[in-house]
């Protein structure tokens, strides 16, 4: 019956570790808790965006990874794409910002 039971643990304990280790970041992939947080800020930043009477929301596409926003589309002036990039940076988490618009 001991033999069983360290059978057992052993088994627990490598589905742990696998569960465990399958949540964790690697270069190219995101951590789950990663992912949250950057969906999050996402979220945030499209939302200020929007609630700017002067921007058309629409025209802006966002996207975050590792607290990295990328902001891209096509604006209809320069000032339309200083504004977003300062919008943006001024979301709470956001370590910086990549700007990817484009003039129509």
């Amino acid at each position: 019956m001991t033999q069983q039971l360290k059978r057992f643990s052993a088994f627990f304990v490598a589905v742990l570790f696998s569960v465990i280790a399958g949540c964790a970041a690697t270069p190219t992939h995101q951590s789950t808790a990663s992912y949250v947080d950057d969906t999050v800020l996402t979220t945030k930043v499209k939302a200020a965006v929007f609630n700017e009477p002067t921007l058309k929301s629409a025209e802006i596409n966002v996207e975050t990874y590792k607290g990295v926003v990328q902001l891209s589309g096509f604006v209809s002036s320069d000032a339309a794409i200083h504004k977003a990039v300062a919008i943006a940076r001024g979301v709470e988490g956001v370590q910086s910002v990549k700007n990817d618009m484009r003039l129509k």
